[in-house]
């Protein structure tokens, strides 16, 4: 079997897509993913020849989501490889960092602005900046007041220059602001 790319070498996540994509080498991912297991093991299981289970290996492999052990014959799951690439594709889909996208449209630019739930960087167009403002004004409450150092702790989780966040998502009509307080007064609800 070819050496795995080094750890230094990461591959894209399409390229751990398309690895993925064939049934059977899904399959033996999946088994892995259980517990590791030799190619013998994996085609005693999977009803494959020795010898097709160690192509789905190399090609797994290939993109690191597998790894051999010392002892050359056991492989395992390697499942930083699919968290990372998972992060590197968008935002996480968890409550507090939804995409809260509802039209491809949306969708397509939250994740070419997003990365790791990060904000990359502030869209100059304004049909962008707007979707990206609704998103951000997900993370308040409706009828909830905050303080002024509290949106600012929000926005910076998103990204460093939470006073131009801020600014754009109250001139945009996402959030009013009055004494210091500012409440959510536009944009997307969560149900």
């Amino acid at each position: 079997m070819p050496p795995a790319r080094s750890p230094s070498t990461t591959a894209t996540p399409e390229e751990i897509l398309r690895a993925l994509a064939d049934p059977e080498r899904l399959a033996v991912a999946g088994t892995l993913a259980r517990a590791p297991a030799t190619a013998t093991e994996l085609a005693s299981a999977l009803g494959l020849t020795p010898e097709r289970v160690r192509r789905h290996l190399n090609r797994l492999a290939t993109v690191a989501v597998v790894r051999g052990e010392e002892d050359r014959r056991t492989f395992r799951l390697v499942p930083e490889t699919l968290r990372a690439a998972a992060l590197e594709v968008g935002p996480p889909r968890e409550p507090g960092v939804a995409l809260g996208a509802v039209f491809e449209e949306e969708e397509v630019v939250l994740r070419n602005y997003f990365r790791g739930g990060r904000l990359r960087e502030i869209p100059a167009r304004q049909n962008k900046k707007r979707i990206v403002l609704a998103r951000l004004a997900l993370e308040f409450e409706p009828g909830v007041h905050y303080q002024e150092g509290e949106v600012n702790r929000i926005l910076t989780t998103f990204h460093d220059d939470y006073a131009s966040l801020r600014r754009h998502l109250v001139d945009e009509g996402f959030l009013d602001r009055e004494s210091g307080e500012y409440w959510r007064s536009g944009g997307p609800v969560e149900v």
